[in-house]
C-alpha cells in the first residue's frame, strides 16, 4: 500500500473547491512547498505514541 500523497490531485480538488485558478508556476511552487512539508513532518508523524496517552482536553462552553 502507497501512503504517499498525491500532492498533484490535492492540489487540483483544492482549486476546484475553492474556486480558484492557478497558473502552471504557482502550482508548481505549490507542490515543492507541500513535498517539502511532508518531508520536514514526517517524522514526527512517525513518532510512536502510547495508546493510553491522554488527547489534550477539549473546551466546552
Amino acid at each position: 500500500m502507497n501512503n504517499t500523497p498525491d500532492w498533484a490531485a490535492y492540489l487540483a480538488q483544492m482549486e476546484q473547491i475553492l474556486a480558484l485558478e492557478l497558473d502552471d508556476a504557482r502550482r508548481a511552487e505549490l507542490l515543492t512547498q507541500f513535498t517539502r512539508i511532508a518531508a520536514m513532518s514526517a517524522p514526527l508523524m512517525a513518532f510512536p505514541l502510547d495508546d493510553r496517552l491522554e488527547v489534550a482536553g477539549v473546551y466546552k462552553a
